[in-house]
């Protein structure tokens, strides 16, 4: 599979954009541990031309983690177009065009998935920043609106019309947000449309080597894509692609290095609280006997000190 230049092998597994996830941190580990690509967190287009620092800050990539792709979204094409020429400056390998965030503060304002109701307006955004830039653009979008208005088929091969080189389909309508079950069966039909030559990546529910396979193989997506399952678990893409998992111990070491990343980054406070969010999804601690009350008290430790101390206890009791 590739894209413009990029050639990412056979059967790739990208990590998703998402917000107060997919820091430069995190994604340096999923880099580690095998991501194919990976995505900076998502930048207003409407903030980056106004310069709001951090914003500006989510544009900082570091060379370890190419390929790398910047996402914007937002709802004005003017300010489409100049930010994207802003986030070309900063080199990613991918422009990606959001147009499936479901969150009300993003798709409620027209902007994310709000775009699947102003078709003509996405299809302009769309064409005007391919033509502004150099760098491959590529869009991640949903199934449409709702179930009432599946329109992704129709509209893979418009956006595909506008100089897209790749295209991401979530499984999932906008009024689903992360509900329900994700249907691939709507992507293995833009895949299979003969009129289709741009790769598509095909995102929703993986969380193991078996669905990845699966997904693969039965829908024939150029790539998968992998959100929601990584928290607490950047290891992920080493266990899709050899099936073999690291121990809990090595799991729980990994933890705590991104803890350690986390405080380094921002400062102790802040990056103990941005940690939590991995510390609370991960599965590292499933099957723990009686590990309620360590878990409340690693979700509330406020110190590095702390924190690690209780991870390094549970790494020993492996």
């Amino acid at each position: 599979m590739r894209i413009g230049n990029i050639d990412f092998g056979e059967q790739p597994v990208f990590l998703a954009p998402m917000e107060d996830v997919t820091d430069i941190g995190f994604r340096r580990l999923c880099k580690r541990f095998g991501a194919a690509m990976v995505y900076t967190e998502f930048v207003s287009a409407e903030a980056l031309v106004r310069s709001v620092r951090s914003t500006m800050d989510k544009l900082a990539i570091a060379d370890e983690e190419r390929p790398v792709g910047i996402q914007l979204y937002g709802r004005d094409a003017d300010a489409m177009v100049e930010a994207a020429r802003m986030v070309e400056a900063a080199r990613p390998d991918v422009i990606d065009l959001n147009f499936g965030c479901p969150v009300k503060k993003v798709a409620g304002k027209g902007a994310g998935a709000g775009m699947l109701r102003n078709i003509p307006l996405l299809l302009e955004i769309t064409e005007r920043v391919v033509k502004a830039v150099h760098t491959p653009v590529t869009v991640k979008t949903r199934l449409g609106w709702d179930c009432e208005n599946l329109i992704i088929t129709e509209l893979a091969e418009r956006l595909q019309d506008c100089g897209i080189r790749a295209l991401t389909i979530h499984g999932r309508t906008r009024s689903q947000m992360y509900t329900g079950v994700a249907d691939w069966t709507l992507i293995g039909e833009v895949k299979r449309n003969p009129r289709i030559h741009i790769p598509i990546i095909g995102n929703g529910d993986i969380t193991c080597r078996e669905e990845a396979l699966m997904a693969f193989e039965r829908y024939g997506v150029d790539a998968v894509m992998v959100g929601r399952a990584t928290f607490g678990r950047p290891w992920l893409f080493q266990e899709i692609a050899t099936g073999q998992s690291l121990s809990r111990r090595e799991q729980i070491g990994i933890l705590e290095e991104l803890l350690r990343i986390n405080v380094e980054r921002i400062d102790e406070r802040r990056g103990i609280i941005h940690t939590r969010r991995h510390l609370a999804s991960t599965p590292v601690f499933k099957g723990i006997p009686n590990f309620r009350p360590t878990r409340i008290a690693m979700l509330r430790a406020e110190t590095l000190e702390e924190l690690t101390g209780i991870l390094d206890k549970l790494k020993n009791e492996e």
